[in-house]
């Protein structure tokens, strides 16, 4: 075939698919294969029920990876979801145990918890200029250190309010889940910010090349502050769902969510390095890991094996996307 009439059929092609990105269209079509995959193993892979069960369950997942995906855009990672996650969860149960204004401030009370943590994160990178991954690792032994003191070391006893599991698992719309629903709207609200406003187009822009974004006269500590802290409200609101689903909180339930996390954005084609990244990808990338978890689930895939295949996912897209160098 010539190359004239592979530019007419390229010419011919949707303009939004010519402009895709080519990780994210590759992300779909993995997430088309796993279905195709699925459906032979399992006629019941591809039933309603089932996809849209898949989808409540990678709703949690995702309003994880929004926060995550905004760290990352900066060039930098949070290893502190863990116990964001979990403290977020035994945070708003613990206050629920306080009577009606205790209920009423619950789920407010456990994003405020993570996003604190984000704060010391944002201040140890952007003013302190420790290294996101030892601040974000020592925030998070802290963090478990406290639940640990807070608990005796026991499983947490109180229990998600009503309103966290209706956040969780409740149908405001009929066929709907509320969890799916929360996703979108946080998901429309990042698709907002970092295509129409100044801080997302100053997120890309610290990404790209921090040191030339401070002289151009842009606050950088405060933006790096912020991201941080709003990937520790969404670590810890996502704890607060996962609490609701399970109808009480956990110590270890935020472990499963770091490694996926951070394969999810970059799956999406968001550069580790940061500075490039679309919030389409990191859709595209919790759906995917998603598919995975549940395949590998029934191929009862040890957690090990889970690991192993995070970890090498990870690897992957770092070598086919965050090689191009970085200068800051």
């Amino acid at each position: 075939m010539s190359e004239t009439t592979l530019g007419g059929i390229a010419g011919r092609m949707p303009r939004f698919i010519r402009r895709a990105d080519p990780a994210v269209l590759t992300a779909f079509a993995c997430i088309v294969l796993l279905l195709f995959f699925g459906s032979l193993y399992s006629r019941s892979f591809l039933s309603p029920e089932y996809l849209l069960q898949q989808l409540k369950v990678a709703s949690f997942l995702g309003v994880i990876a929004t926060g995550m995906m905004l760290v990352i855009l900066l060039g930098q990672i949070d290893l502190s979801v863990p116990w964001a996650v979990a403290a977020g969860a035994m945070m708003a149960c613990a206050a629920a145990a306080y009577g009606p204004v205790g209920v009423a401030l619950a789920i407010p009370f456990g994003i405020i918890c993570g996003m604190l943590i984000g704060v010391v994160n944002g201040i140890g990178v952007a003013y302190l200029r420790i290294p996101s991954m030892i601040i974000t690792l020592a925030t998070n032994a802290v963090a478990q250190g406290l639940m640990v003191v807070y608990t005796g070391g026991f499983s947490p006893q109180d229990s998600a309010t009503g309103a966290m599991r209706y956040l969780a698992t409740g149908f405001a719309i009929p066929g709907v889940p509320n969890a799916v629903i929360i996703w979108a709207l946080i998901g429309a609200a990042m698709v907002f910010v970092l295509t129409r406003t100044g801080f997302g187009r100053t997120v890309y822009g610290i990404g790209n090349r921090e040191r030339a974004a401070y002289l151009s006269g842009i606050d950088t500590r405060r933006v790096v502050m912020i991201a941080f802290a709003v990937s520790g409200g969404l670590s810890a609101f996502g704890g607060v769902l996962l609490a609701g689903y399970a109808s009480k909180a956990a110590q270890s339930m935020g472990d499963a969510y770091l490694l996926p996390s951070i394969a999810a954005v970059v799956l999406g084609g968001t550069s580790i390095l940061g500075g490039r990244g679309s919030y389409l990808g990191t859709v595209a990338g919790v759906i995917l890991i998603t598919l995975l978890q549940s395949i590998l689930s029934v191929m009862q895939m040890p957690e090990a094996g889970r690991q192993i295949i995070y970890g090498v996912v990870i690897v992957a897209m770092l070598l086919l996307y965050g090689r191009a160098p970085a200068s800051r």
